[in-house]
């Protein structure tokens, strides 16, 4: 079994197109796809509770008599938590605590009420209040996640979420004891073994059992994400998620078979994954391709590692780490790792990407379960434009407006002479009825 990237470099004529190549991935479904999960958030929204325990029992092979039956209770959790191995224990509130503390820091930085008022005594500002109830799926097919509960729940959690919901499928009733006990550490509220597009209709229409919730986050299956996109604007939904991504920007300092398992740290995800090398170095590109070679037999999931690098991944030969830093920001990568001696020298050039790992000790991987910001970040190049998952993905803004009497005659004069130009006269006679002249 091979893996092999493909070679690319910066200075050839056909390199913008086989660049190209490399980066497309299309995000739509199947539309058999498209069409089965349509017709089960019908189903669940029309029959509820029934129909979520007929797709569980269909989909997972887990029959109960009631939704109820498949709720974990607390003790539960707490049970699963007091029986791992010390050494879990102890890992899994070492992350929560680095988790909870980012995103306090963060809710400091960015989630407060404000508010002033100006000469005339109008006050303006803005209320920050917490969302009442949200919906947290956890995959819970081929892998089991529990840093994805850490990652969803604590964030909602720092910012006074009332009720957090937690959705996991257990396929023939097997559940995975690392969730559970996330789920307590990070404080869950409610958890259902149950999973799929009809866990999304669940939480985004409310059965007689699963509360309805105002957002829904976390990853899933081309299931999960068409039912995410097609709930939207019932609840609202934190992002559509694409296959995992790494781009590494390498001085050549770092040695090469770091960085080559960081690229394998992706590329293990599945096929589709995308890992990509960045280097003004040759000689470096040649010795990580040797470490590929080398360390692949040795990996559990090496048929998916090799996949995913023959189709998707690539070492690129740049001019210089200057023209790698402008070929990152066109790429907006979800994880990007600045692998080289100086990285801050390179970090005010990076513009786009959900998540920068700055020097040769700070693995992806530290990322996605410790280190403490949000590992559910914008792929796809989505991190053009849209941020890590957080605090405030879990709040929302009120404007707050209090005009004063003398306000009133300077703001209503204003708002009239607008409001007639665009031929609104209700809006402006009820600035005007305010005017004392």
């Amino acid at each position: 079994m091979k893996a092999t990237p493909a070679r690319l470099r910066t200075d050839s004529a056909d390199f913008e197109t086989a660049f190209q190549a490399r980066l497309h991935w299309s995000a739509d479904t199947d539309a058999a796809i498209e069409q089965r999960v349509a017709d089960i958030l019908a189903d669940v929204q029309q029959r509820g509770d029934a129909a979520v325990l007929e797709y569980t029992q269909r989909f997972d092979g887990l029959t109960a008599d009631s939704l109820s039956a498949l709720e974990l209770t607390a003790a539960e959790l707490k049970a699963a938590f007091d029986g791992l191995p010390d050494v879990q224990r102890e890992a899994l509130q070492a992350a929560a605590e680095r988790v909870r503390r980012y995103h306090e820091a963060q809710k400091k930085a960015c989630g407060e009420s404000w508010s002033y008022r100006d000469e005339d005594g109008t006050l303006l500002g803005q209320k920050v209040t917490p969302l009442d109830r949200v919906g947290i799926y956890v995959p819970g097919g081929k892998a089991a996640y529990p840093s994805s509960v850490l990652m969803n729940t604590i964030p909602a959690q720092v910012a006074g979420v009332g009720e957090i919901i937690m959705v996991v499928p257990t396929p023939q009733g097997a559940k995975n004891a690392l969730v559970l006990a996330a789920a307590y550490v990070a404080g869950v509220h409610r958890a259902f073994t149950i999973g799929g597009a009809q866990a999304v209709a669940a939480l985004a229409y409310g059965t007689q059992t699963v509360p309805k919730v105002d957002k829904i986050t976390g990853p899933g299956n081309a299931y999960v994400a068409s039912a995410k996109k097609r709930v939207f604007g019932t609840v609202g939904i934190d992002m559509i998620a694409g296959p995992s991504e790494i781009l590494v920007l390498a001085d050549g300092s770092t040695p090469a078979e770091w960085v080559a398992m960081d690229l394998f740290s992706q590329a293990e995800h599945d096929e589709l994954a995308q890992s990509i090398l960045l280097s003004p170095d040759a000689d470096y590109l040649d010795a990580v391709q040797r470490e590929i070679d080398r360390l692949l037999p040795e990996m559990p999931r090496a048929a998916i590692i090799a996949k995913s690098l023959n189709d998707r991944g690539a070492l690129i030969l740049t001019r210089d780490m200057e023209e790698a830093c402008a070929i990152s920001n066109r790429i907006a990568p979800e994880h990007l790792e600045v692998s080289s001696q100086d990285p801050h020298r390179w970090e005010p050039l990076l513009k786009h990407a959900g998540a920068i790992f700055l020097g040769a000790y700070t693995s992806e991987s530290l990322g996605d379960y410790c280190a403490g910001p949000n590992h559910v970040l914008p792929t796809s190049g989505t991190a053009r434009f849209s941020s890590p998952l957080g605090v405030y993905d879990f709040q929302k803004r009120s404007s707050l407006i209090e005009v004063s009497e003398a306000g009133a005659q300077i703001l209503g004069k204003i708002a009239s002479v607008l409001a007639h130009g665009e031929g609104l006269q209700g809006h402006a006679r009820a600035a005007e009825m305010r005017l004392k002249d």
